[in-house]
């Protein structure tokens, strides 16, 4: 079980100066150590959320995570996992990435067998240079900043099928056999069954929400503690995106504190998008949604019990207030209660009906439209890891109402209304003060760039480099 730095290249790192001292050719030795020292490090990351056509908070985590790599001054590549066998044209390979969320062909019961338990022995991954030929899709985030991909077949359905039923992680080797270089480290940036063979892997655990609020998932527990427990005894070094989840890995996962870094996270927003005029922000939310500017809240994310839409919903309807509340978020898992009221509402019509608008998917450039467009964001999720949308929010100049749960406060500061997530009365008398209180908004907005600018590119930057320093990439 070798997660350690390849040999040769280690020794090429530490020792190469010794092999040159006291010999004639010093110049020549300082020369080439110079050299070394320059090549620039490559981080692959998983696609294992990237490929998702809908995106997802980890997607966009690990978009973001590869910007600020190159940005850092190293080479980004993209590990996936396609159903589509390798082709031995490199631009079918490429297209098989973009259309990773469909299934390969259907293995039949044996090969399906037989394959998830080989799993544990390792795949070794193909390469794919990017070819300038295959369009991207806009709607997923178009084409990852990187420098090259790798693909196994089914590598991340087969790895989970494994780990379910045997309890067996998957190895991954890399193909060194082309003109793409072989990662001199892997990032995989969720809890995935799978690890990189001789090289360091870094993994970013996001939270351990199925443990903490057990009824809000779908996960077996028991499966998804071992999974976490392998994966902090595997890794070289975890990354977290709070102090929350940090401290929740080093007590509930036996982690030692000097490998768990915080490197929160950071928003990124195309200035394209930000830097439109407030009149063309208006024109298309009247355009396209029959919306006033800064005239509806808007609670956005995935329909699941954690998102706390059920108590947004009654607390909303509770206030009796006429600016329209507007949902956007895809169901997920046990989403049946919380939207409950909701679909009673709308089934009957009536007055509350009018007033709640819901959208299943927005396209990006629309969603920041309408967080930039209204009065407050609500977001009073019982537990997070993070909260991007809070910080989305307040980066984008939109007031917060959000809650005490898990990293919310590390997030917000003293730049949201924070209500205890489960207290429907306080929602709604925040919603109350929001609506009617210009000044109050007006506040909150600006204390909210200056808590969203604590998260800023930069910042995060910084973070990542001094963890990246650790195991020695730069």
């Amino acid at each position: 079980m070798d997660t350690s730095p390849d040999v040769a290249e280690r020794s090429l790192r530490s020792d190469l100066s010794s092999v040159f001292v006291g010999d004639a050719s010093a110049a020549a030795g300082a020369a080439v150590a110079s050299t070394v020292a320059k090549t620039r490090a490559t981080i692959c990351v998983d696609g294992f959320n990237i490929a998702l056509a809908k995106g997802s908070g980890i997607a966009t985590y690990g978009r973001n995570l590869l910007s600020t790599i190159a940005r850092l001054g190293m080479d980004g590549q993209v590990l996936y996992g396609p159903g589509a066998k390798r082709s031995s044209d490199n631009v079918v390979n490429e297209a098989a990435l973009v259309d990773a969320e469909r299934p390969g062909p259907k293995l039949k019961k044996f090969e399906r067998f037989k394959r998830t338990l080989t799993s544990r022995f390792g795949q070794t991954v193909w390469p794919i240079a990017p070819s300038g030929e295959v369009v991207w899709p806009s709607r997923g985030g178009g084409r990852p900043e990187a420098t090259g991909f790798w693909a196994g077949q089914d590598l991340f359905h087969i790895a989970n099928r494994c780990f379910n039923a045997y309890g067996k992680e998957t190895p991954v080797d890399f193909d060194v056999s082309s003109a793409i270089k072989r990662p001199d480290a892997m990032h995989w940036t969720a809890t995935l069954p799978t690890y990189a063979r001789g090289m360091p892997n870094i993994y970013t655990i996001h939270d351990l929400i199925p443990l903490r609020l057990p009824h809000t998932t779908l996960d077996d527990k028991a499966t998804y503690m071992a999974l976490c427990k392998s994966v902090a005894a595997r890794a070289d070094h975890i990354a977290v995106v709070s102090e929350t989840t940090r401290q929740d890995v080093i007590r509930m996962l036996g982690v030692s504190e000097d490998r768990v870094t915080n490197t929160y996270q950071a928003v990124h927003l195309p200035e394209a998008l930000t830097s439109r005029t407030e009149a063309d922000v208006t024109i298309e939310l009247e355009g396209v949604f029959n919306l006033g500017w800064k005239d509806y809240f808007l609670h956005f994310g995935a329909i699941e019990p954690k998102k706390n839409l059920g108590r947004i919903v009654e607390a909303y309807l509770a206030s009796g207030l006429e600016t329209p509340l507007v949902i956007v978020g895809g169901r997920a898992w046990l989403d049946e209660g919380e939207t409950a009221l909701l679909n009673q509402v709308m089934k009957d019509g009536g007055p509350s009906a009018q007033r709640i608008r819901r959208y299943e998917f927005m396209p990006f450039s629309l969603l920041l439209s309408l967080i930039r467009g209204a009065k407050a964001t609500l977001f009073p999720s019982l537990y997070e890891g993070f909260g991007l949308p809070v910080l989305e929010s307040m980066a984008l100049s939109t007031a917060v109402l959000t809650s005490t749960g898990g990293s919310l406060p590390e997030v917000a500061g003293d730049a949201a209304i924070s209500v205890d997530p489960y207290d429907v009365q306080a929602m709604t008398r925040g919603l109350r003060a929001l609506d009617a209180d210009e000044a109050l908004r007006d506040d909150l907005v600006r204390r909210g760039l200056s808590q969203a600018a604590k998260f800023s590119v930069e910042a995060y930057q910084g973070r990542l480099s001094k963890m990246y320093g650790r195991l020695g990439l730069s």
